[in-house]
């Protein structure tokens, strides 16, 4: 059971071209004139239960999932996991995915075959870069539930040296604005990088405090509210939602009560 999981979840090891090319197209979406808002709800994500791990799927990666979850552009899995103390996923291998892990609560503890050794807190962020191979294990090396986001890309183009890489990220560094964490463009300074084209950013909101983040009308974008609630361009959304945009120049977003955002920006720009 964990090896098919892996193979469904973790593993889609056979690389990027035995996936359908990903586009922003939407599904079940709301529109006004042409801008696109498609909000998943918590409770419509598709879902895994192994035990020692509780996940919920905001893309389709099972025939059991939502089959409405499409990729969006290069976006193809983000996961919400949920891993018991003492848990974790055996040596696995991955090739040509770019792979961010965003730590919600605990501590996650990293090994790879290039020889990196990582311990990822709270609000942390780790990155690695696939490339023609790389195996490495992820457990929960804390004493409370580790909870974290997995969210694969697409890479710009296949191969490529395999490297990984973490950052610290002090959430009151983003106190009341979105602050890039990783990025495939090298303008975005600070940002641990990637191979795809997006962005990986995050926010801290305090009740009733509102912030405006700008998206090129040509972009995709996907939105988790990682705790708390908020309004996004007027449209209400739960603890652990997330929403795919397309087609907003401006996304307005105020907490309802206070907030911890994650979102991925796609597109070239």
């Amino acid at each position: 059971m964990i090896v098919v999981h892996i193979a469904f979840r973790h593993g889609l090891n056979h690389g990027i071209g035995g996936r359908r090319s990903c586009d922003c197209s939407m599904f079940g979406q709301q529109e006004k004139g042409n801008e696109m808002f498609a909000h998943r709800r918590w409770e419509s994500l598709g879902r895994a239960d192994l035990g020692w791990l509780r996940a919920k799927h905001h893309f389709a990666v099972s025939a059991d999932d939502n089959p409405e979850h499409d990729a969006l552009g290069p976006l193809i899995v983000w996961n919400d996991d949920e891993i018991a103390v003492g848990g974790g996923f055996p040596m696995h291998g991955h090739r040509d995915m770019e792979i961010i892990t965003y730590v919600r609560q605990g501590v996650l503890g990293h090994r790879d075959t290039l020889g990196s050794e990582g311990t990822i807190r709270a609000g942390d962020v780790q990155v690695m870069s696939a490339g023609t191979g790389i195996r490495h294990t992820e457990f929960n090396k804390g004493d409370v539930p580790l909870n974290l986001y997995q969210i694969w890309l697409v890479p710009r183009v296949a191969g490529g040296e395999p490297r990984w890489d973490m950052k610290q990220f002090p959430k009151g560094d983003r106190s009341g604005r979105f602050v890039v964490l990783a990025s495939g463009f090298a303008r975005d300074e600070g940002a641990l990088p990637i191979r795809a084209n997006a962005r990986l950013l995050g926010a801290t909101l305090k009740a009733g405090e509102r912030v405006w983040q700008a998206l090129s009308p040509s972009h995709c974008a996907y939105l988790v509210v990682a705790s708390g609630r908020i309004e996004v361009n007027g449209e209400p959304m739960g603890r652990l939602d997330g929403a795919a945009i397309t087609k907003v120049p401006v996304v307005e977003i105020t907490a309802l009560e206070d907030s911890e955002l994650v979102m991925v920006d796609t597109g070239q720009v």
